[in-house]
Formats: structure tokens, C-alpha cells, sequence
């Protein structure tokens, strides 16, 4: 009878057991090293998500395009395969113009200043304005400002890259923005970019030194230029639909993680982008041109007809706005 029992004890509580909820999995994907701010701020959200709601969440963040590559990713984001991702602002082209105001070239005279921009009542409105195509905005995660790099010894001014082959991210502004410095812009997925630099399909980059020393440009790249002539950072998205579904508790713990991990990964990029600089320099593969004032007006002045090309698509509020910001 004890026996009995016994078994009939287990058996309760297998069925018991496998009627446990599931927790909630949330796939993340993005492009970059976890060593990057992006895959610190990732790491982070998972981490403080997890503890938020034990055992009913389960965060898997899926670096390095093992994935998708951030085009694929938008796809299956808007299909429900993966549930956030954290593409560069320049992939959204597609669903709205205003998101160009990031591309700008030398419009944030520093990180500051586009932390300034993404708090004020017309950045934040920037999270909503692809909800109607069923895209919902969490937050903007900072990399770093952006730098040059090429194949050739010299990278002082734009006359050293004229007619030289630019990978450049999805992005209509930033073709515009080589093409003011009559050079060759080729659009291409950052996957891709290590092998191109290296077997000279392209010539050169731009990027941030988290990125230029995690992917090793710095290693295919004979020149680096500090320019600051643009901001690289991420807007963490969602399937709209999905986000506005979820239970209001739910919604409102993940959307508290967001921010405290959005906290914490911003204020680390400006750390880790002047230690990845300070590899480069160590790993004496590269040279970083250094540039005067005199060097950075002409760079500033051959790019500025950039602004006036698209003040139209971004709007001439929120260029104020992000002007704004610089004082």
C-alpha cells in the first residue's frame, strides 16, 4: 500500500510539475561583440529582466549576427521570430525619414549632446514614429562617434579620399555624405565589412573604435582619422503589436529593465570607446592621423550641403531641435 502510495505521490507531482507555466521567452538579436556598449547594455537587460521576474521570463541574446544580420532581423522581428533587436538608426530609412536627423554629419558636436537630443520631448516622440508600421521604439543605446579609416597612409583632409570605395550602413544620407567628399559609397551589411577591407573591395570605413577594435579593422586598415563626424547608436525595438499584447505588469517590468540597462550601457560607451582606441594605438597595426581645427572646418564644410539636402524629409523642427542640444 505504501508503495502505492508512494507512486501515486510521483505521478501527482510530474502532472503537477508539467503543469508549471512556461516562462516567456524573448529572443534578442543583434550585430556586434558582447564586449561592445551594445552587448554590454544587452547582457545587462537580460540580466536585470530576468531578476525582475524570476522563472516567468527568459532573455536569450543572440551577438554577432549568429541570427540575423540587422535586415533579416527587422523582418523577423515584424514576424514574431525574434522579439527585440537594436539595428543602427540608418536601417529605418524604410519606415520613417526623421530618423536621418542621427546621420547628419557633424550636427552633435558631442555624445552629450545626443543624450541631450534623445531626452527632449522631440526625441523621445522619435521612439513612436513607426508604431503605425508596427515598430515600437524602447530606447536609444549610444555606441560612440564615429571615425574614419582607410587603405592609404594619408587622412588628413577630404581631397585624401577622393575617389576611394566607403562601406557605408542602408542609409541614403550617409551616400550623400561621401558623395560630397567625392568618394565611392558602397552600402553593406556589417558582417561583411572585415573580409571587404581586407581583400580590398572597399577601401575604407567609418565607424566607432569599440567597433573598429572588436571587429579588427584595425588590422586591415593602414589610417584612422579622428574626425567625431557622426554618432553611431541603436534604437531597441520591438513587434509593436507583441509589446502592446503583453500584460500590463509584464510591459511595465520590461520597460523599467530597459531603462536601467539603456542607463548603465550608455554611460559605459564612452569608456570602453576610449580603451578600444587606446588597443589601437597599442596594437601599432594602425596609424591615427591627428587632425587640426583648420582640418576638422574643412571636413565640417565639405559635408554641410548634406543638411540642406534633406531638411525637408527630417523636418526643420527636429534639426533645431538637435541643434538645440549643442549649447
Amino acid at each position: 500500500m505504501r508503495i502505492f502510495v508512494t507512486l501515486i505521490g510521483l505521478l501527482a507531482l510530474l502532472v503537477l510539475t508539467g503543469c508549471e507555466e512556461q516562462p516567456m521567452t524573448i529572443k534578442f538579436s543583434h550585430v556586434t561583440a558582447e564586449s561592445t556598449p551594445k552587448g554590454q547594455a544587452a547582457l545587462k537587460f537580460k540580466e536585470l529582466a530576468e531578476m525582475k521576474f524570476l522563472g516567468k521570463v527568459e532573455v536569450q541574446i543572440f551577438p554577432n549576427s549568429q541570427l540575423f544580420d540587422d535586415d533579416q532581423g527587422l523582418d523577423a522581428l515584424l514576424l514574431g521570430d525574434i522579439q527585440l533587436m537594436a539595428p543602427s538608426l540608418s536601417k529605418f530609412d524604410r519606415y520613417t525619414k526623421k530618423l536621418q536627423i542621427f546621420d547628419l554629419p557633424f550636427l552633435f558636436k558631442d555624445s552629450e549632446a545626443v543624450n541631450r537630443f534623445q531626452l527632449s520631448p522631440v526625441g523621445t516622440s522619435l521612439l513612436d514614429s513607426m508604431h503605425d508600421k508596427g515598430i515600437q521604439g524602447l530606447a536609444y543605446w549610444l555606441n560612440g562617434m564615429k571615425q574614419l579609416s582607410t587603405n592609404r597612409p594619408q587622412l588628413k583632409r577630404p581631397s585624401d579620399v577622393k575617389g576611394l570605395k566607403f562601406r557605408i550602413q542602408e542609409s541614403d544620407v550617409l551616400q550623400a555624405q561621401f558623395r560630397a567628399l567625392d568618394a565611392n559609397p558602397q552600402k553593406m551589411a556589417f558582417g561583411e565589412v572585415y573580409q571587404a577591407l581586407q581583400t580590398g573591395v572597399v577601401d575604407g570605413q567609418e565607424n566607432t573604435w569599440s567597433n573598429i577594435y572588436t571587429q579588427k579593422y584595425f588590422e586591415v586598415q593602414e589610417t584612422m582619422a579622428e574626425t567625431n563626424h557622426g554618432i553611431i547608436l541603436y534604437m531597441v525595438i520591438t513587434n509593436a503589436s507583441w509589446w502592446d499584447n503583453l500584460p500590463a505588469d509584464i510591459r511595465t517590468g520590461l520597460a523599467e529593465a530597459m531603462t536601467e540597462a539603456t542607463e548603465y550601457g550608455n554611460k559605459l560607451a564612452n569608456d570602453i570607446n576610449n580603451r578600444d582606441r587606446q588597443s589601437i594605438v597599442d596594437a601599432g597595426k594602425a596609424k591615427i592621423q591627428q587632425l587640426s581645427s583648420e582640418d576638422i572646418s574643412i571636413w565640417r564644410e565639405t559635408m554641410e550641403p548634406v543638411w540642406n539636402k534633406y531638411e525637408s524629409e527630417i523636418g526643420k523642427d527636429v534639426i533645431d531641435a538637435a541643434l538645440k542640444a549643442n549649447n
